[in-house]
């Protein structure tokens, strides 16, 4: 009979685990063991270096002394719980993050945005196609290898969380921050494409994070500079923004980053950032949304934050010379976990300890967050933590078969957008006279010598309008090529007024 009871109550226990896992995206397989650990960590922790964890601080691999020496501070004094990577090189980073892990009482949790890949951030690295290329290509599971082999790049590099996918739904083609950072203007598509992206990359270890909650697509202003506004109703934002949210939670979703913008649909205070406020952070995402793992905030040194004036402990209110630990203490408030890039670390940690001092913050408030970090990194596997083998490096991140899924990725992302009179492919080739002209600030010769392995094409170039259009009576066929720089996402796409006037009459 006892063993019968005790086995009862086994099977009672391990139901109720893997029902935690499948809600809670944090939690590993060897829950049981997961538990152990972070409650060892937590109990080992003293209440400011419990509030450190919820710190990730910017790394630049390629930083002076002086700042390397600011961010060392950091964690041997304040015990900060992870480091998001920005710009440098691979093997000085690998080099650097093996130094600052070695310095860490507790393992360091490492982010870096790298979106369409580490080259994002640092140089000798690889690039995957734009998000907008990738809107483009019909094949999904492409999609998902790309998030699995951009995921092998990160976790070569001893990165954890990749900041992405971006699930900006691109409705707004004036947005200057977005862009080509979207999958496109389709929800489903965008629904799709992030949904494979994040299955491929967390299969290879890595934790993916939708951003930015609740939606930066349709935006006309830079939150890195200014607050910007969403004007929609919550009906619009619920059926069109938050889509690719809801169906990527429930695939297991590791993490969510809010954005920094003013909502008045979701938050009636004037110019109060939603990265503050707690009806989108705790209300809608955590609620509603039913989301479980790890919420950061975007950048606390972002315009659309750091200007905000927000009234402190003492009922004050500050500019923004004084608002650092206040805006930590007021996105801790509004339920995020992570503060990620904060304006001042130490001053941060001492409002959030100074508010759990006076009962403004609980211990199961406190707790919940800390242990979700701690969550994590077990996870990823530092509970039993390595240094990152430096050789090669270089070599790990740009391999042949990157080259093969990026050849892969193009070919099938080549759309017809619009083509009635059925001209392509172009046919009977031997009747055709066919002129090549470029247009675009890049250099289109790959793409005219591609052309002459076929027919015999000719460039043909002029200084005006009338010229061009003369040169070119001696031609049946005209073969525009507008190429653009790949050189960064934000640059502009659009056709100068003299290039339409050339399209227009060269039709």
């Amino acid at each position: 009979m006892r063993n019968t009871l005790y086995l009862f109550l086994f099977s009672i226990i391990s139901i109720s685990l893997q029902a935690q896992n499948t809600t809670n995206p944090l939690l590993a397989e060897d829950v049981v063991s997961q538990e152990k650990w972070v409650d060892s960590v937590y109990q080992s922790l003293t209440l400011n270096e419990k509030i450190a964890q919820l710190y990730m601080v910017q790394v630049f691999s390629n930083q002076t002394p002086d700042e390397k020496a600011k961010v060392v501070d950091l964690i041997n004094n304040h015990k900060i719980g992870g480091i998001i990577y920005s710009k440098g090189g691979p093997v000085k980073q690998a080099k650097l993050n093996n130094e600052l892990q070695a310095a860490s009482k507790t393992p360091l949790l490492i982010g870096m945005d790298a979106e369409w890949g580490l080259s994002m951030r640092l140089d000798s690295t690889y690039s995957f196609p734009w998000n907008m290329t990738a809107g483009a290509i019909k094949d999904n599971a492409l999609i998902e290898q790309t998030g699995r082999q951009l995921g092998e790049h990160c976790k070569r590099l001893g990165v954890h969380f990749n900041f992405a996918p971006v699930v900006d739904i691109n409705t707004n083609p004036n947005n200057p921050i977005i862009g080509n950072r979207s999958f496109g203007e389709d929800r489903d598509n965008v629904t799709e494409k992030a949904s494979a992206f994040m299955k491929g990359m967390q299969s290879a270890g890595v934790l993916a994070n939708a951003k930015h909650f609740p939606g930066h697509g349709d935006t006309e202003d830079d939150s890195h500079l200014t607050l910007p506004t969403v004007a929609f109703d919550e009906k619009r934002i619920d059926s069109i923004e938050l889509y690719p949210y809801k169906k990527l939670i429930n695939e297991g979703l590791s993490s969510v980053m809010v954005a920094h913008l003013n909502i008045p649909s979701l938050e009636p205070r004037p110019g109060y950032p939603s990265s503050l406020s707690e009806n989108v952070v705790t209300t809608i995402l955590k609620e509603k949304l039913g989301f479980k793992g790890l919420i950061f905030t975007d950048a606390l040194t972002m315009k659309g934050a750091a200007n905000f004036k927000f009234e402190g402990l003492d009922g004050a209110t500050h500019g923004h010379a004084n608002t650092a630990g206040n805006i930590d203490l007021a996105a801790f408030l509004a339920g995020n976990d992570v503060m990620l890039m904060s304006e001042n670390v130490e001053e941060g940690i001492n409002k959030l300890s100074k508010a759990y001092s006076k009962g403004m913050i609980s211990e199961e408030r406190l707790s919940l967050s800390v242990k979700k970090v701690l969550q994590a990194k077990y996870k990823v596997g530092l509970n039993d933590y390595s240094p990152i083998g430096t050789y090669n490096v270089v070599d790990d991140l740009n391999r042949l078969r990157d080259d093969i899924l990026y050849k892969n990725l193009m070919e099938d992302a080549i759309t017809i957008a619009h083509d009635p009179s059925s001209i392509l492919p172009i046919r009977h080739l031997e009747t055709k006279r066919i002129a090549y002209v470029q247009l675009g600030d890049d250099d289109g010769s790959p793409f005219f010598n591609a052309l002459k392995k076929y027919a015999k094409v000719h460039e043909v170039k002029a200084d005006n309008l009338t010229n061009l259009i003369e040169k070119l009576q001696n031609y049946n066929t005209v073969i525009v090529g507008f190429h653009k720089s790949n050189e960064s996402p934000w640059k502009s796409y659009q056709f100068s007024d003299q290039e339409l006037e050339w399209l227009n009459e060269i039709a």
